[in-house]
């Protein structure tokens, strides 16, 4: 866990979000989306869709799926995630936060990029 810090620690600050894309339909909306880790291992980190509460309830968070590295680069890679189109699409944005079994990440961390 101490060496799984140290590396946030030290790469964090070169992660970060590239293109996104949406495809719609009726019933879904379908995102996908590029990130750079820096370095860091995909599973070291967490990519998910997040949006506001709506109605009365608490925040939507949907872990997004890996999709696999882009060819282009090492350290790029794409994910997808798939949510009701009961909502704007304008309604998500992405977020990555860091993943360690046994570790929770509180909001007040900063290590959490959102990507708008």
């Amino acid at each position: 866990m101490v060496n799984w810090e140290q590396t946030l620690r030290q790469q964090w600050v070169r992660v970060g979000f590239g293109d996104m894309t949406v495809e719609s339909d009726e019933t879904r909306h379908v995102f996908e989306v590029q990130v750079s880790l820096a370095g860091l291992d995909p599973d070291a980190v967490c990519v998910e869709l997040y949006a506001e509460a709506a109605k009365g309830g608490g925040p939507f968070r949907q872990k997004m799926s890996y999709v696999r590295r882009l060819e282009s680069s090492i350290s790029r890679h794409c994910y997808r995630g798939s949510v009701s189109a009961g909502r704007p699409m304008t309604d998500y944005t992405a977020r990555i936060i860091p993943h360690q079994a046994g570790v929770a990440v509180p909001l007040e961390a900063s290590y959490i990029l959102w990507q708008r």
